[in-house]
C-alpha cells in the first residue's frame, strides 16, 4: 500500500510524522460491483476505508429497504459495530467496482491507540452518523449512547492530542540543540570533579518531585524576575531564555548561588544552558508520555464502556459501569461536582453490561442537564431486598407535575428543539424492566430529583429481546 495514496484521504491527511506508523496496517481488497461487504445481523469483523469506488448502505425497516448513505472514495464504515461489539446493523453493497482498505478488529484498536488524529476523526464522523440514524427507528438504543460518547471523546481527545503534538515539536528543537550546548560546555575544560558535579546536579534534579501545586501567575512572574536579575549579574547571554525553565523546575536564586560557587565564573552560563536544555528534554518527554497515556486511557474507556470483546450477558460490576459512563460524559462534567456514595460490598450481577451503561448515560446526562451543567449530581448504590439499588440524584428545579404523566412516553421531551429525542427514558425503562427484570422509578420536587434503578442480584433468565411493558409512574415513597 502506497502511504502517499492514504495521506490524500481525509481520514489520514492530518497525521503527524509519528502517527504514520498506522499506515502500515490493513490489507487492500479489489471488490467487484454488486458484492455485499456487510450484512445486517452478521458478526462484525472489519473496518473499511474506501480507496476507490462507491458503497451503498441500506437498512430494512418493516420489510422496506431504506437507503441510508452512499459512501464514495475517502469515506470509511464499520466503526460503530466495532466500537459497540455488536453485529452489523446495516447492509453495505458495492455500487461500483471498489478498492477497499480493510482492518481487522485488532488492527482497528491498534490504530485507535497509536493515531489520535485518526481516532478523533472516526469519533467525530461517527457522532454525526449516529445523529442521522436516530430519526429512523426506536430500535437503536446503543446508538443513542454512542452519539453522546463519540461527541464527548472527540472533544476530550483535543487537549492531549494537541499537547502531544506541541511537546513533540518542541522536543525535536531542544534535542537538536543539545549537541551544540555540549560542545560549548566541553570548551570550558571543566575538571573531572566539576564534570561529575554537573552530572550529579542533573541526577538530583531528575529525582526531585515536581511541585504539587504550580505557583500562581503572579508568584511565578516574581520568581522569574528574581532569577533574571541574578543571571544578568553574570556573563550569560540571552538569560531570559533560562528563567522559565528554572522556575518550572522549582529552583530559585539560593540554588543558583549554591551551584555557582562550584564553577569558574565564565563557565556558569554554559553549565546552566546545558542543565536547562536537559531539563527541557526531560519535561517535554514527560508531557508527551502524559498526553499519550491520556489518549490510551480514553480509548480503553471506550472498550470498557462498550464491553468490547466480551459475551453479551456477563457478570457485571455496577461501579465499573458507572465510572466508565462518567468518563464518557467527562466533557459535560467540567463544572459539575459528582458525589459518589458507593456500597463497595455489592456483588457482581448477571447483566447486559453495555445496555446498562446506556441506562446510566441517559440518567446521568439528564441529571447534568437538570443542574444546568453546574452544581452537584450524586450517585448512590446499595443493597435492597435482594436487589442492587442505583440512585441518580440531582439538585435541579424538579420535574413539573404536568410533565410527569408523559415522562416515559416515546418522543416526549422537556428539552429544547433539537436537544432531545424523547427516547432516553423509555429506552432505559425497557432495558431495566424487560431485559433485566428490574425496576425503575423516580421522585421529584423543586430542588431535588432522584431516579432509582433496582436490578436483581439472583441469577435468573434474562430476556433475549425486549417487548413493551407499562411505563413506571412517580414513586409513592421517599
Amino acid at each position: 500500500m502506497d502511504p502517499a495514496e492514504l495521506l490524500n484521504l481525509p481520514l489520514f491527511a492530518n497525521l503527524s510524522q509519528d502517527e504514520r506508523t498506522c499506515l502500515d496496517q490493513g490489507e487492500v481488497l479489489s471488490v467487484p460491483a454488486g458484492t455485499m461487504v456487510t450484512r445486517e445481523g452478521e458478526s462484525v469483523e472489519y473496518f473499511y476505508v474506501i480507496l476507490e469506488g462507491e458503497i451503498r448502505v441500506t437498512k430494512n425497516y418493516d420489510g422496506q429497504e431504506v437507503v441510508l448513505a452512499l459512501h464514495s472514495t475517502g469515506k470509511f464504515f464499520g466503526e460503530v459495530p466495532l466500537l459497540l461489539d455488536m453485529p452489523y446493523f446495516v447492509d453495505s453493497e458495492t455500487r461500483t467496482a471498489c478498492r477497499l482498505l480493510r482492518y481487522s478488529k485488532e488492527q482497528f484498536w491498534s490504530v485507535m491507540r497509536i493515531c489520535p488524529t485518526v481516532a478523533k476523526e472516526i469519533l467525530r464522523t461517527m457522532a454525526a452518523r449516529v445523529r442521522g440514524l436516530e430519526g429512523y427507528s426506536q430500535q437503536r438504543e446503543k446508538l443513542v449512547s454512542l452519539g453522546t460518547m463519540a461527541a464527548g471523546l472527540a472533544h476530550e481527545l483535543n487537549n492531549p492530542a494537541a499537547a502531544a503534538r506541541r511537546a513533540a515539536a518542541d522536543l525535536v528543537t531542544v534535542a537538536s540543540g543539545l549537541p551544540s550546548l555540549a560542545c560549548q560546555l566541553n570548551k570550558q575544560q571543566l575538571s573531572a570533579e566539576q564534570s561529575e558535579t554537573v552530572a550529579q546536579i542533573l541526577r538530583d534534579l531528575a529525582s526531585r518531585p515536581s511541585p504539587s501545586v504550580p505557583p500562581d501567575p503572579l508568584t511565578r512572574s516574581d520568581r522569574e524576575e528574581d532569577i533574571l536579575k541574578w543571571l544578568e549579574q553574570h556573563p550569560i547571554d540571552n538569560a531570559w531564555n533560562l528563567t522559565g525553565i528554572l522556575v518550572g523546575a522549582g529552583l530559585d536564586r539560593t540554588w543558583l548561588e549554591r551551584i555557582s560557587n562550584r564553577f569558574p565564573n565564565d563557565a556558569i552560563g554554559d553549565v546552566l544552558r546545558w542543565m536547562t536544555g536537559t531539563l527541557s528534554l526531560r519535561d517535554l518527554t514527560q508531557q508527551v508520555e502524559r498526553s499519550t497515556s491520556r489518549i490510551a486511557d480514553l480509548v480503553n474507556a471506550v472498550k470498557a464502556y462498550s464491553y468490547e470483546g466480551r459475551a453479551p450477558i456477563q457478570d457485571v460490576d455496577i461501579h465499573e459501569g458507572l465510572e466508565s459512563t462518567l468518563t464518557m460524559l467527562s466533557h459535560k462534567l467540567k463544572s459539575v461536582t459528582v458525589v459518589r456514595d458507593y456500597d463497595r460490598s455489592l456483588p457482581v450481577i448477571p447483566a447486559y453490561g453495555n445496555e446498562l451503561n446506556q441506562v446510566w448515560t441517559n440518567l446521568i446526562d439528564n441529571a447534568i442537564d437538570a443542574v444546568g451543567g453546574k452544581g452537584e449530581v450524586r450517585i448512590r448504590t446499595a443493597h435492597e431486598d435482594h436487589h442492587v439499588l442505583v440512585e441518580i440524584h440531582d439538585a435541579g428545579s424538579g420535574i413539573p407535575k404536568e410533565v410527569r404523566p408523559h415522562l416515559f412516553e416515546p418522543f416526549f421531551t422537556t428539552k429544547g428543539v433539537g436537544k432531545g429525542t424523547g427516547l432516553g427514558l423509555i429506552i432505559s425503562y425497557r432495558i431495566v424492566t424487560d431485559r433485566h427484570k428490574g425496576e425503575i422509578d423516580y421522585d421529584s420536587e423543586p430542588g431535588h430529583t432522584v431516579f432509582r434503578v433496582r436490578l436483581p442480584m439472583m441469577r435468573k433468565p434474562l430476556a433475549t429481546s425486549a417487548g413493551p411493558s407499562d411505563p413506571p409512574v412517580e414513586s409513592a415513597g421517599p
